[in-house]
């Protein structure tokens, strides 16, 4: 294994620190003498909650969350999400509480303004997640990323520092009906994960110039706005907002497995916009939104950048153990430009019992009009330029099973195939399957454990350390530290 990859391993520290010298410089109050600096507040929420369980069941008498609606149908932890597949939105029927991590914790107890913080329901909280990957791919003289079309984890036989997240928070109350809410959200994230959030014109230089390894993106910057009186709630999310379909998630703590899918590495990530959600019942709920077009900046001329629709729809049987998701996730004329995918998708989740559930998502994507090679207009390719020139179409199919194996645990299978038809998300046309096996473990609250082990082909061309092999097999785990 090659030294340690991370040039920033302060970065977390740095973050928390300035954070704290403003929050010290913020007039810690006359109270000093009695109540301790934020510094020794944090040491001591990062004490406690690293001395509790991730997971408690609940007490058998215990009153039933305030929410409107079916149950949730899953625990989180150590589930990545406790609901059924939705995104773009909150949970409309659910109160959408934020657990109080060591920041925050840290924040609220200010003598001065911590009181006034906590009702603001303004929280500010992150993450730091690491991997490492044993891999057969080896030939790194032709570039360092052997391991791809793997994602994220692409180069071979190292330690990476994957991200390094903080968030600033609102989540407007959805539970409640008689008056408009609001929220909002503000990401930042470094590390060698960024790679798969850049859009075309926002922070792109860091990749589309330098193809550096570790960077900076801020994937969400949104508002939301609740309105309880249509339907049984509308949530409007206006701005920059990752990519409503897909199982998983670019953010570590929200995806199932330590490395992703084939399926979701090659669809898009990112769009800008407005986006609504509405609860017609307890079984339906539709989505609407306009962006101006997949992983592209609304001020950067592309051919990509024009309206672009998204409508999708989730239904929940009354029984809460099946649900479905899917729709268009991105149309428009299908004109090739920097990730101009035409993105037709479905999720299919069914709960067996309260150990076991899986969730199969299948989708098609296309552009038309494609060229083998940059033009004035399209000089990058989210992805690269096919080998074939004109209609550029994939699909894809991935299944997960999940298997829970105490409360803090729980046990992952994922099947795919994936058909880069001319080759324009990997630059090889050919299929592609992928298998992979992962554990993920709480052993505290703010610690989560994913080792992984993955074994993919590649049928009609050797896609694998740099063009040299149909085969790879990776040995890898991440580590999530939350604060």
């Amino acid at each position: 294994m090659t030294q340690l990859s991370i040039p920033h391993r302060t970065l977390a520290l740095a973050a928390l620190g300035v954070l704290g010298a403003a929050a010290g410089a913020h007039a810690e109050g006359t109270n000093t003498t009695t109540t301790p600096g934020f510094f020794r507040r944090f040491d001591q929420a990062m004490r406690e909650q690293l001395a509790s369980p991730a997971y408690e069941a609940p007490a058998t008498n215990a009153p039933a969350p305030s929410r409107r609606g079916l149950p949730t149908p899953f625990d989180s932890p150590p589930y990545p999400t406790g609901e059924w597949q939705i995104g773009g939105t909150v949970i409309i029927g659910d109160p959408n509480t934020i657990p109080t991590y060591p920041l925050m914790q840290a924040l609220d107890g200010n003598p001065t303004w911590g009181e006034a913080l906590k009702k603001s329901r303004i929280n500010f909280y992150g993450w730091e997640d690491f991997s490492g990957n044993l891999s057969t791919s080896r030939n790194t003289a032709k570039g360092q990323s052997a391991n791809f079309p793997e994602v994220y984890s692409v180069r071979p036989n190292r330690l990476e520092q994957d991200q390094f997240v903080l968030y600033a928070e609102r989540t407007p109350d959805e539970f409640q009906t008689d008056h408009i809410d609001w929220g909002f959200r503000v990401s930042g994230v470094y590390g060698e994960d960024y790679r798969y959030m850049i859009s075309r014109g926002l922070f792109d230089q860091q990749l589309l110039h330098r193809n550096a390894y570790q960077g900076y993106d801020m994937p969400m910057v949104y508002a939301d706005i609740y309105l309880p009186m249509i339907a049984q709630g509308m949530n409007i999310r206006i701005g920059r907002i990752i990519s409503e379909a897909d199982i998983e998630a670019q953010l570590a703590p929200n995806n199932p497995m330590s490395t992703h899918s084939l399926l979701y590495g090659f669809d898009p990530y990112t769009q800008e916009g407005i986006f609504t959600t509405t609860k017609l019942n307890a079984n339906w709920t539709v989505q609407a939104g306009i962006a101006n077009g997949n992983d592209v900046a609304i001020w950067q001329k592309d051919p990509g950048n024009q309206p672009t629709g998204t409508v999708m729809v989730q239904y929940t049987s009354s029984n809460n153990k099946f649900s479905f998701y899917g729709g268009a996730n991105s149309f428009n004329n299908g004109t090739f430009g920097y990730n101009n995918l035409q993105q037709y998708v479905g999720t299919l989740s069914y709960k067996f019992n309260e150990r076991i559930w899986t969730s199969w998502e299948s989708w098609y994507m296309y552009m038309n009009h494609a060229t083998t090679g940059p033009t004035a207009a399209v000089p990058y390719q989210n992805g690269f330029f096919p080998v074939k020139a004109g209609y550029a179409p994939e699909w894809a199919s991935v299944d997960y099973v999940m298997i829970r194996l105490a409360g803090n645990t729980f046990f992952t299978i994922r099947n795919e195939i994936f058909d880069d038809i001319v080759g324009s998300r990997t630059g090889y046309a050919t299929v592609y399957t992928e298998h992979a096996l992962g554990l993920t473990w709480w052993p505290t609250k703010l610690i989560t454990i994913r080792p992984e082990l993955r074994f993919e082909h590649s049928y009609a061309a050797m896609a694998y350390d740099n063009g040299t092999r149909h085969n790879q097999v990776t040995l890898g785990a991440d580590v999530i530290f939350h604060f």
